[in-house]
């Protein structure tokens, strides 16, 4: 058995990729969630399909930001109908009621997750965040987004309407190890590639807050001693402001 193997070198190939040529794309990510934080503003993380996981990586973990708030909207996750999803993932104008429903405003920060990049729901969001006057973070894969056509009506994907672009380096169709007798690839990397950087956005954000005098607020684990006690503080201050909390 060689493909397992293969899987993991190809998934440490692509994390040298990353560290040679993301980590200033990721320190800027980190000033502007560091940014954002310090002036009492959010950080949302949006994703479709397989890409909400992304979302929800950051949310609500040991070791993670508190200030964290993901959109999760059930139609397009994978829970309730897979199929159904893709579909509503290219509907135009889906994102302006997520949006809407999440008040999302001037200044805030936004990460959009999507590794073709060219389906209409999270173009849309783009979008909007974009004319809203929010920074907006795409975590995509250029290599297969430029090789592909957009599904938007204005022709253009994510990283056209991203003020900072985090890509997660993989190859065209995410999945990266060949099998001859099935005559396609399987073993896709962007999930783990993608948690890789967005958790080395938030380590700079922890970083530079420090930096700039403030005490970032970052959850324990709920399983070492005093860790609920912590947890517990964050969740009293903010259940109310912070929804799936």
């Amino acid at each position: 058995m060689n493909k397992p193997l293969e899987y993991l070198e190809n998934l440490s190939r692509i994390l040298d990729e990353i560290k040679k040529h993301q980590l200033e794309s990721i320190e800027k990510a980190s000033a502007a969630f560091a940014d954002a934080l310090e002036n009492g503003r959010r950080i949302f993380l949006f994703g479709t399909g397989h890409s909400h996981m992304l979302a929800e990586e950051l949310f609500y973990r040991a070791g993670g930001l508190v200030c964290i708030q993901p959109i999760f909207e059930e139609d397009l996750m994978l829970h309730k109908s897979a199929s159904k999803s893709t579909e509503f993932e290219r509907l135009d104008g889906y994102a302006q009621k997520l949006f809407n429903d999440y008040s999302m405003n001037e200044n805030d920060v936004v990460v959009i997750i999507s590794n073709s990049g060219r389906n209409g729901v999270c173009v849309d969001m783009a979008q909007l965040a974009k004319d809203s006057g929010l920074t907006v973070i795409a975590l995509t894969n250029l290599n297969h987004s430029k090789s592909m056509s957009s599904r938007h009506p204005s022709g253009k994907k994510l990283y056209e309407f991203a003020d900072i672009v985090l890509d997660n380096m993989g190859c065209i169709g995410d999945a990266s190890v060949y099998f001859e007798k099935i005559g396609r690839n399987a073993s896709p990397t962007s999930t783990s590639s993608g948690a890789a950087i967005l958790n080395a956005v938030a380590a700079g954000c922890i970083e530079k807050m420090i930096e700039d005098g403030f005490t970032p607020e970052v959850f324990s684990s709920s399983n070492v001693d005093g860790g609920d006690a912590v947890n517990e503080a964050y969740l009293s201050k903010y259940k109310d402001i912070i929804k799936s909390l």
